[in-house]
């Protein structure tokens, strides 16, 4: 599996409050140079299903338009659309040679999808991808477990966690919030 070095994406459940939060740092990196600080790795599809992306932009956007259609296809099953699309993406020629990794959340669910027909549902419902995730889900793991922030606060103090430690992440973070 190819390391991506260029960004960091964090989301997590509340399942009190039954929400959805994504956050993703602004850098985009070529090579060694910082290329732009405010990058936008968060899509939203209707009213409640949340994308971050890690990787190539080109392949990131690619895969957003397929996984929607995969919405559209089963509207009443996340699960199901991701499962559809990590087996379009890894069976289909062109598609499996696309470099990025998705985190997939609703109020119910958090994925981690890659190329390699991976789909990751963890048992604590914090999902992360890009360079600086080990850094940013443990953060968030740790916050969690030892405070009583509120979701959307736990994301965005990780992933400025995160940028002090991985010089592929910025603090310039964007947050998005579905219920």
């Amino acid at each position: 599996m190819s390391k991506f070095r260029s960004t960091t994406v964090l989301g997590m459940l509340d399942n009190k409050r039954k929400i959805a939060v994504v956050g993703a740092d602004g850098q985009v990196t070529l090579g060694d140079t910082v290329m732009k600080h405010t990058a936008r790795k968060i899509r939203k599809i209707g009213e409640s299903i949340l994308i971050g992306f890690a990787g190539s932009t080109a392949d990131a956007l690619t895969l957003y338009e397929k996984f929607e259609a995969k919405v559209n296809e089963y509207p009443a099953n996340i699960t199901r659309a991701v499962i559809e699309l990590a087996k379009e993406w890894r069976m289909d020629r062109a598609l499996r040679r696309l470099e990025a990794f998705m985190a997939i959340l609703d109020p119910e669910h958090a994925f981690v999808v890659s190329g390699t027909g991976d789909i990751i549902e963890p048992d604590d419902s914090i999902v992360a991808i890009g360079s600086g995730a080990p850094y940013a889900l443990a953060a968030a793991r740790a916050l969690s477990a030892h405070s009583r922030l509120k979701a959307r606060e736990i994301v965005e103090e990780s992933l400025r966690i995160a940028a002090e430690i991985c010089i592929y992440t910025n603090s310039e973070v964007h947050i998005e919030e579905v219920s």
